[in-house]
């Protein structure tokens, strides 16, 4: 069985992934598993670079904490956001700060709902990127390996559902009646931004 620890304190988003690789033989621990404090700082100016900073950081602690690192074989890190036409393409990167420090789900949705208020355009989409590295051992870790995945989809004008996390309750994605917030995770996991980037991890996993 392989063991990935993955670089987040986002509990849905830990969830989401111990869901789509049940009875893979991918074990996933989480940040307080491994004893990992604190806050990393995403200073990067893309999805991609934010996802290698935070792998990066929890692979250098399990470096400096080889008892912790045992039975570790990779260190997983997401980045993923909202991008909203009318906006330019906002939040992006800061879709989990999107309404200022101390932001909640539901105070990122309402400044998202008001400032989308009386918009035709409505048009919006989510994207994941994700960072394995592999742990070589004393020698350190693997080159990044980047996995990219995208849903399309329209900003509602009020919130259906209450599943979820995040956005889930006023994105519905393209093809689909309803929000994300009301779809099983199963039909989730199948069509969104995170399920698409996980589908590409897990075929370079069992490579």
């Amino acid at each position: 069985m392989a063991t990935v620890v993955l670089a987040t304190g986002n509990a849905g988003k830990l969830a989401e992934f111990r869901s789509c690789f049940e009875g893979s033989g991918v074990r996933f621990l989480s940040l307080k598993e491994i004893g990992f404090e604190g806050d990393v700082v995403e200073d990067g100016t893309t999805f991609r670079e934010n996802a290698e900073i935070k792998a990066r950081a929890v692979a250098s602690f399990l470096e400096r904490n080889p008892g912790r690192a045992a039975t570790v074989d990779a260190v997983l890190a997401d980045d993923s956001g909202l991008e909203v036409a009318a906006l330019g393409g906002a939040p992006g990167i800061h879709t989990a700060r999107f309404a200022g420090p101390g932001a909640t789900n539901s105070s990122n949705i309402d400044k998202l709902l008001r400032c989308l208020e009386g918009a035709a355009d409505r048009r919006a989409r989510f994207v994941c990127t994700l960072c394995l590295l592999r742990r070589r051992g004393e020698s350190g870790v693997s080159e990044p390996e980047f996995f990219e995945g995208t849903c399309e989809g329209t900003i509602l004008e009020a919130r259906e559902g209450a599943g979820g996390f995040g956005y889930d309750p006023v994105f519905r994605p393209e093809g689909r009646e309803v929000s994300f917030a009301l779809m099983d995770g199963a039909e989730k996991d199948r069509i969104s931004h995170r399920g698409r980037a996980i589908a590409l991890l897990r075929r370079a996993l069992a490579g």
